[in-house]
């Protein structure tokens, strides 16, 4: 609370409104799109949003892009930053917890359990490169879970972010696919075509962290986002997508 209030008497000047240049992992774009118009609303910045995958962030980070912030798909990215003296010490938090799902565009597809992957009866399976992406590699650990990697190998359809793993499964390239939560029920409207909520025991659990990046270090509009993104506002429309803190 003390944050935030923090935050509030800070930012409530839109006299000195900036705007921010944010690198967003794939699954975040639909929350961050609401967090930016209600940080926008409050604050008077602007925050301008590139989203992709965290793999690629991270190469364009170091190839010298100038995002100020990171909303990472994972919690070593950031660090890795830190370590590089590409982001600010001490300024990384996780401000998400993933959760990934098995879903296919057409309703009854995919059941309840996640059985289907045991049938087989499909031809393509879209996922995250998971040496890219880590919903991508936490879809690689459920299938070793379920003892069907050896299997499905031949029909993963790998995709350059799990944006693009949506659009496979969205377009019917791929019957079903692995994705986030977030990108099927988004908050006040119906979940499209059939998905498994994959229980959080057959992965590690998907721990995205935020960080400052030095081209941010300056910036206290970049400050003001970050601190917003911990704010009890934040955190409900967070919450609103299925997302654990």
């Amino acid at each position: 609370m003390l944050l935030w209030a923090t935050w509030s008497v800070v930012s409530a000047s839109v006299a000195t409104a900036a705007e921010v240049r944010v690198a967003v992992a794939a699954n975040f774009a639909g929350p961050a799109a609401q967090l930016a118009e209600a940080f926008h609303a409050a604050s008077g910045h602007t925050v301008q949003i590139s989203a992709g995958s965290t793999g690629k962030f991270y190469a364009q980070i170091r190839a010298g892009a100038p995002f100020e912030v990171l909303l990472s798909a994972d919690e070593e990215t950031p660090q890795k930053l830190i370590d590089e003296q590409l982001a600010v010490p001490g300024s990384a938090f996780t401000y998400a917890v993933g959760q990934l799902v098995l879903w296919s565009a057409r309703a009854g597809v995919v059941d309840g359990d996640g059985r289907v992957l045991a049938s087989g009866g499909f031809t393509h399976l879209a996922l995250a490169n998971p040496k890219l992406a880590p919903y991508g590699a936490a879809a690689i650990e459920v299938l070793k879970a379920r003892g069907v990697l050896e299997a499905l190998t031949p029909k993963l359809v790998q995709a350059e972010s799990i944006a693009q793993a949506y659009q496979f499964v969205y377009t019917g390239n791929a019957e079903l696919g692995f994705v986030a939560l977030s990108q099927v029920a988004a908050p006040g409207q119906a979940a499209s075509g059939s998905y498994w909520r994959v229980p959080a025991s057959l992965y590690r659990p998907i721990r995205q962290d935020a960080v400052l990046l030095q081209a941010g270090a300056a910036s206290s509009a970049a400050r003001d986002w970050l601190a917003y993104l911990r704010s009890a506002p934040a955190r409900a429309i967070i919450a609103a997508y299925g997302y654990g803190q």
